[in-house]
């Protein structure tokens, strides 16, 4: 499986620059961005908390598993962006609500 690896200018440009606008959701391990490449691919990017904990290594075996777990109905996984100890996950935007509101409903 293929997975690109995004320079932060490409991803802080998509996002413009992670603005609250373009904010999806927060969790625990990071915030949720929606972008536009430059190609007009529409992304979702998970910046990952600072305050995880989360090493690179652990970073690194996180990303390997989830590119080997791609299925056709899993959100698929683009690529990653690392710069310094920023680390954020580039998914496919999904339009249609977040997980937990099919399985939970409203």
């Amino acid at each position: 499986m293929e997975m690109q690896i995004f320079d932060f200018a490409t991803i802080a440009n998509a996002t413009n620059n992670f603005s609250s606008n373009n904010k999806l959701g927060q969790g625990g391990f990071g915030t949720v961005y929606k972008g536009m490449l430059k190609e007009g691919k529409e992304i979702a990017v998970k910046r990952l908390s600072r305050d995880s904990g989360q090493g690179f290594d652990e970073f690194k075996n996180e990303v390997t598993l989830i590119v080997k777990l791609q299925h056709r109905n899993l959100v698929k996984l683009f690529g990653c962006c690392i710069k310094g100890d920023e680390r954020m996950l580039i998914y496919e935007y999904l339009p249609n609500k977040s997980l937990d509101n099919f399985i939970f409903g409203s």
